[in-house]
């Protein structure tokens, strides 16, 4: 069976992956002439299977006015006229409730431990794959004692989802990542998972790109995916200009594109670009840079060792879909850099920025699944997790696609997001 994938992502890219592995002809489409070209490209560098649990929390709303009142705030919000933007927005304030946020969880986590051991399995079956991949561990750090209390009265309930975690002292997180010891009268405390990963998303999809191209997936890059069409037969045809791809079935795995690409066909997705920043350090000889996955709680920066560079990586910014970079941003993630791990080289010629767009659901979960049209699949809306849900995602996809082919309302996802 002939299956196309619309978008060459982490996401799309797995799903080619297990689609093929299943026994599926697949091509994969794109619009740009490379792989990974937009969100998977400078993505945060961590695999953080522990932690999944959504932006749209109980405490969220709270945080708001504080947050969007700050130049430096890790969420901003740019109010425009559009009303997806406003339906978005409201979908998420609806979702902020502890309820919906363990419901959420629950989901997530579910996953997220598929995708972990499926990507161990694949580390250890496609030997050629090198991008960086580290069992490296994470410590989620805390500046404010009571946050770092909250945190230790939460780890009872993440142990009943299967997660495995240990609080520890402000001498214990520096003796475990000896980088931090210049800010050790900054530190409450932290959270440590020592079965977090990190890796190269970008180089990820390379490697993946390489395996696929061998085993006969084919590739049509520099190609526009510019409608999805209903024949006079029921079926869906994805069209790139005059062009209609060949296709039996269709995959959409085309992130921020894809509510904007679903719409004519009726169907309603709620995915929202969030706007997002990383710098990618070059790591030289005198660099005193951290071994672990380092997360500040605080400021919302993630930090993840990518073999001699540092990936930097946080903000989530509600304005749009422009992917126009935002200097005073980057420039609060190099002094975040630049306070937590004043020993990280700092010369412009050795830092990389990047901007990208995480194609978020109000709600935080997925979109996975068949829809209405017999033909057509999605798989979406995984914001800022697309890297670690990508395997378990792809997964879940295909078998599916393999043993549930029929009509089935978007509602009815297990992962839809209201």
């Amino acid at each position: 069976m002939q299956i196309t994938v619309l978008g060459a992502g982490v996401i799309g890219l797995t799903s080619a992956y297990y689609l093929n592995r299943a026994g599926h002809q697949v091509i994969v489409v794109d619009r740009h002439a490379d792989v990974a070209a937009e969100t998977s490209y400078g993505n945060g560098g961590q695999l953080s299977y522990s932690y999944v649990a959504p932006l749209a929390g109980p405490g969220v709303l709270s945080k708001l006015p504080a947050w969007l009142s700050r130049k430096d705030s890790p969420v901003r919000f740019r109010p425009s006229v559009s009303l997806e933007q406003w339906r978005w927005c409201l979908k998420f304030a609806l979702a902020c409730t502890r309820k919906h946020s363990n419901t959420t969880t629950r989901r997530l986590l579910s996953l997220s431990f598929s995708s972990r051991a499926l990507m161990h399995e694949l580390v250890r079956d496609e030997l050629q794959l090198d991008f960086d991949f580290e069992h490296s561990g994470k410590l989620v750090l805390h500046r404010d004692a009571h946050a770092m209390q909250n945190a230790v009265d939460l780890l009872q309930f993440q142990r009943s989802l299967g997660c495995e975690q240990e609080a520890l002292s402000a001498d214990a997180c520096v003796e475990l990542e000896p980088a931090l010891a210049s800010v050790r009268a900054e530190i409450a405390g932290g959270i440590y998972t020592r079965s977090e990963d990190t890796a190269d998303c970008y180089r990820f999809c390379k490697g993946l790109e390489t395996i696929l191209r061998a085993r006969g997936v084919q590739f049509a890059m520099n190609t526009s995916i510019d409608e999805l069409r209903l024949t006079r037969g029921g079926h869906i045809e994805a069209r790139s200009g005059s062009v209609t791809l060949p296709s039996d079935n269709i995959i959409v795995a085309t992130g921020t594109g894809a509510a904007r690409l679903l719409k004519p066909l009726g169907i309603h997705v709620p995915v929202y670009p969030l706007k997002g920043y990383s710098l990618t350090y070059s790591l030289g000889p005198q660099s005193i840079a951290p071994k672990l996955s380092v997360t500040d709680f605080a400021r919302k920066v993630v930090y993840a060792r990518l073999g001699d560079r540092l990936r930097v990586a946080g903000m989530a910014d509600l304005d749009g879909y422009s992917l126009k970079p935002d200097a005073a941003r980057l420039a609060t993630l190099r002094a975040e850099t630049a306070a937590l791990f004043p020993m990280v080289a700092t010369d412009q010629r050795d830092v990389t920025e990047w901007t990208g767009l995480r194609p978020a659901t109000p709600r935080g979960t997925p979109i996975i699944g068949p829809t209405p049209y017999r033909n057509l699949w999605l798989n979406i809306g995984h914001g800022a997790l697309g890297f670690t849900l990508a395997t378990g995602s792809a997964a879940l996809l295909t078998s599916w696609f393999d043993h549930q082919r029929k009509p089935s309302p978007v509602s009815n996802h297990f992962t839809f997001d209201h």
